[in-house]
């Protein structure tokens, strides 16, 4: 037999002992694991503070912030979405994101504009040398049309023995009149489409000077207006 010693607890105390103490050590373990996920705090739509160790139901229509161990906000949690409302609020940012993006583009262009044409002078050199190309394309084209049209008349003038019935003329000759007039189509077409491109060259121009005019800082201003009189 065992006596129990004045010092030694009964058998039921210890065993309550051991329970409390593994009840502490639970109760810490969950604190310091709480701890160590966060806190969540909110105010609900009552305007009371809500504080839990998980997401608040009361506040999912809001935005939580969750601290750490300091108090410290470590972030914040968006309020919870149907999925409908978060297609819809996803569209939004995305139109929003697009929306930023353009205009980061459009300055982007700016500045690579100014940088091209520090003043009107630059511009107008780059205008007048655009032009001047196309110039020289025309005046080619001109020229390679005066010589189909000398063509055409030494054409015409054998088809004159044809004229009462062209069908009767060599096929060399048809032939040769066929292409003489599908050529100068070629060319009229051609001219037509580098005078649309001197018109198209002139808008974009107009274009980029509206656009500098409200750019260029006052001393360029000031310079354009001063090379403009001369």
């Amino acid at each position: 037999m065992i006596l129990a010693s004045p010092l030694t607890p009964s058998l039921p105390s210890a065993l309550r002992l051991g329970a409390c103490v593994l009840l502490a050590g639970a109760l810490w373990g969950a604190a310091a694991s709480a701890q160590a996920q966060g806190i969540y705090t909110c105010v609900d739509a009552k305007g009371r503070r809500i504080t839990s160790d998980r997401p608040i139901v009361e506040c999912l229509d809001r935005e939580q912030h969750k601290l750490g161990n300091t108090g410290i906000v470590r972030q914040v949690v968006p309020p919870s979405y149907t999925a409908d409302e978060r297609a819809r609020l996803e569209n939004k940012q995305r139109a929003e994101n697009e929306i930023k993006a353009r205009a980061a583009e459009e300055k982007r262009r700016e500045r690579a504009l100014l940088i091209r044409y520090p003043n009107q002078a630059v511009h107008d050199k780059e205008r007048a040398e655009a032009l001047s190309q196309i110039d020289d394309v025309i005046a080619a084209v001109n020229k390679r049309e005066a010589a189909l049209v000398q063509q055409r008349k030494e054409v015409d003038a054998e088809m004159e023995f044809y004229q009462s019935d062209p069908s009767k003329a060599p096929f060399w000759l048809r032939r040769k009149l066929e292409d003489s007039e599908k050529q100068m189509l070629v060319q009229k077409r051609f001219l037509e489409e580098q005078a649309q491109e001197k018109l198209r060259i002139n808008q974009r121009f107009d274009e980029e000077l509206g656009k500098l005019r409200q750019l260029w800082p006052p001393s360029a201003a000031a310079s354009n207006a001063a090379t403009i009189k001369r």
